[in-house]
């Protein structure tokens, strides 16, 4: 004789019977002895299939007397496997007391409350809205990162408190219960991957046991396909999620993908959460002087050409790493790579170091077919608005005469005279002239 097992037994209908919780069911002589706790039952059974029929039917019950009693949120992980993700930590209590801990992602808890609705659709409000007790769950975003996660703990654990809340017929039904059931995966959870055990150790402190929290890597999404062109980068594809270690102010961003790591140029990638103007420091009109190291051609418009050992104003600096440099009235950008600032040694730099600076990196002017995620695209200042803010800026501060840019000899003579020369009517300057004074007040602030 042996334990007969449940799933040995054939599928069949289940009969109305009230029992409490089966621990075991073993077989004696020609019957078999159900335990339940604290009492054991003896029930004889003739066939097989009534044997059956009666297992299948305790062992339901038994399911339905098992419910979640409390749920607490207690944060979330980043997973790496299959790929990137977040998962959030569940501390889940049951009416047997048991407590388990287990790991859901949004997503699926969000598919889970569209099939809850689906469901009861009386209590969703689908028929009648003030009807309504199944709480509301935000739809995810097409990408989460750490941010979102984060911001989203309050409102998940405001709906697991709700949900186990609702009547018996929803907190106690099978859909609920298999979310919050243990699965393997729950019990035996992948090991963290290795960035996120980094930990960021106070630097000049008496006490050597302040001791930071976990480095939290901000993550980017790539535009567009990048291919390195060093041993020191990495390859790229659009669409790609990045988590930056190091953003370099020359434009080389260290980063690492899945479990490649190496140097991307910043302008490949966007955050998730918007234009990363918010991160970039607002021009500095004053300057500070730095020093080209290496001569630059002006490939674009909006560039600037310099020579080796030229002094130069820098009034913003870009996380691209082409900032907008002053010479003079004139501004432009130029590879922030090629400067050192007045006043400090060169950099020492190793030989990886230099392998890597031999090309400024790309602009993302220059970039085909990139796709961002945001409708709203990256707002640059013109090159005639920082001369404009500029000789402004200048003309307020004393520290030069407002004067006009000189391109060529007819620009140098004043609107009245040119316009003579040009034959415009006498009777029409007057109105000209002061049209050309208020457009140019207007154009003239600071921005």
């Amino acid at each position: 004789m042996g334990t007969v097992r449940p799933e040995d037994c054939p599928q069949t209908e289940s009969t109305n019977m009230t029992v409490k919780q089966v621990e075991t069911i073993e077989p004696v002589h020609d019957g078999f002895i159900v335990i339940f706790p604290p009492v054991a039952v003896d029930v004889e059974v003739g066939d097989t299939a009534t044997f059956a029929l009666l297992i299948i039917t305790l062992l339901h019950l038994t399911m339905e007397e098992i419910y979640v009693r409390h749920v607490e949120l207690l944060g979330f992980e980043k997973r790496f496997f299959p790929s990137q993700h977040y998962v959030y930590m569940l501390m889940v209590k049951w009416n047997d007391l048991s407590e388990k801990l287990i790991y859901r992602g949004y997503p699926e808890i969000y598919t889970f409350h569209k099939s809850l609705k689906e469901m009861f659709p009386i209590e969703a409000g689908d028929i009648n809205k003030k009807d309504r007790i199944i709480p509301v769950l935000p739809a995810p975003k097409w990408l989460d990162n750490q941010k979102s996660t984060e911001t989203r703990q309050s409102t998940l654990a405001e709906y697991c408190s709700s949900l186990i809340n609702l009547p018996p017929k929803i907190s106690r039904s099978q859909l609920v219960r298999s979310l919050f059931k243990v699965r393997p995966e729950d019990e035996n959870p992948p090991a963290q991957h290795p960035s996120v055990q980094l930990q960021a150790v106070s630097l000049h402190c008496n006490n050597t046991s302040e001791i930071s929290g976990p480095i939290i890597l901000e993550s980017y999404r790539v535009i567009a396909d990048y291919s390195h062109t060093s041993k020191y980068e990495i390859t790229l594809h659009i669409g790609d999620l990045v988590e930056i270690v190091e953003k370099s102010p020359n434009g080389w961003w260290f980063c690492q993908c899945d479990t490649k790591r190496g140097w991307v140029p910043a302008s490949y990638l966007e955050p998730l959460d918007g234009p990363e103007e918010s991160e970039e420091a607002d021009p500095n009109y004053a300057g500070e002087l730095y020093i080209t190291t290496k001569a630059y051609k002006a490939a674009q418009d909006d560039e600037l050409t310099l020579e080796t050992g030229e002094t130069i104003e820098v009034i913003h600096k870009l996380l691209d790493g082409w900032w907008v440099v002053r010479k003079g009235e004139e501004t432009g950008h130029f590879p922030s790579m090629f400067l050192y600032r007045t006043g400090e040694k060169k950099e020492m730099v190793s030989e990886e170091l230099v392998m890597r600076r031999q090309t400024p990196p790309p602009r993302r002017s220059t970039i085909r077919n990139a796709q961002s995620i945001h409708s709203k695209g990256r707002q640059r200042i013109s090159q005639d608005t920082y001369r404009r803010n500029s000789r402004r800026f200048l003309q307020q501060k004393g520290g030069r005469p407002n004067q006009p840019r000189k391109t060529s000899k007819a620009s140098t003579q004043s609107p009245l005279q040119d316009w003579n020369n040009r034959g415009i009517p006498r009777a029409t300057l007057t109105c000209a002239v002061v049209t050309q004074h208020n457009a140019t007040d207007e154009a003239g602030s600071v921005t």
